[in-house]
Formats: C-alpha cells, structure tokens, sequence
C-alpha cells in the first residue's frame, strides 16, 4: 500500500457508519410518529397521511438521504484511490447543495413550529432540535464548500503538471 492512501478497512468502516446512519434515520422517521399523544389511537392512515407536518418532514428527508448517499460514493473512490476527479467535485457539490437545502427546509419547519403551534404546545425543544440540524448543516455545507475547492484546485494544478511534463517530453 502506498504512503498517504487511506487503509481499505477504514473507508469500509465509514461506509458502514453512513448506512447505519441512514437506516436508523429512516428507522426512527417510521417509528417515531407512533410515540406522538396525538396518534395514541390513530389508524396507520391517519399518522402517515393526514398529518402535514409529517409529510413535509419526509419530503424534507431526501436532501439528507442524497447527501448520505454521494458521502458513500465519494468514500468508495476514495477507497479507489479515484479522489482527484470531476465525480468527486460533483459529489462535494450535490453534498453542500444538499445541506444548504436542509438549512432552508429546517427553517421553514421552524418557522411551522413558532407561527402555527406556539399557543397549542411546548415547542422549545422542537425549535432546539431544529437549530442544532440548521447548525449541523450549516457546518457540513461549509466543510464541503472547502474541500470541493481545494479537491477543484488539486485537479487543476495535476492536470497543468500533466500538461507540462507532456510538452517535456515532447522535445
């Protein structure tokens, strides 16, 4: 193995963590609605499709899910020793869109929380939970940001490298 390259069983590893991440997300958003007061007695249909607020929070889930998914795929060409292409940039890309669309998506449900529910419940643990997904996405958007810059400017200046010891070679 060469010096600098990421041991296969540590991408691995973060492989499994991404799908444990999102199997247990999921797991949760399908079980949790049962544990809600106001869904003690409720039919299946009634908790999965007459509650708004929970189908928002599912359509809300995807950006979440497509960010999981490219982390895989960016861990697989990592593991690949593939990191330095436009795929990965791509990925990076997808992944801060991902997460700046979970800030606004957050945001509006904060914003269902303080406008809609602010006489009829508690919503401060509501609003907590949504700030600290707005601050952890907030930080995955910026740490995506920087790298896809700095993996933009690896290429760029591998590829000029490229170039030049093309032309050496040449004459």
């Amino acid at each position: 193995m060469k010096t600098g390259t990421p041991k296969r069983s540590s991408i691995i590893f973060l492989q499994v963590a991404i799908v444990l991440i999102g199997s247990g997300t999921l797991a949760w958003m399908l079980w949790e609605p049962h544990l809600e007061g106001v869904n003690a007695q409720a039919t299946l249909f009634r908790i999965y499709f007459k509650d708004p607020f929970l189908a928002y929070v599912y359509i809300a889930s995807v950006p979440f899910f497509v960010a999981l998914y490219q982390t895989f795929k960016l861990l697989g060409r990592i593991g690949q020793n593939a990191v330095f292409s436009q795929r990965s940039v791509s990925a990076l890309r997808t992944i801060k869109y991902c997460a700046m669309a979970l800030v606004i998506l957050v945001a509006g449900a904060e914003a269902y929380f303080l406008i809609m529910q602010h006489d009829q419940d508690d919503v401060a643990g509501g609003v907590a939970v949504g700030l600290l997904l707005m601050l952890a996405s907030v930080v995955v958007a910026t740490t995506a940001a920087v790298l896809e810059k700095l993996l933009q400017s690896a290429i760029r200046i591998k590829a000029k490298r490229r170039i030049s010891s093309n032309v050496e070679n040449f004459t």
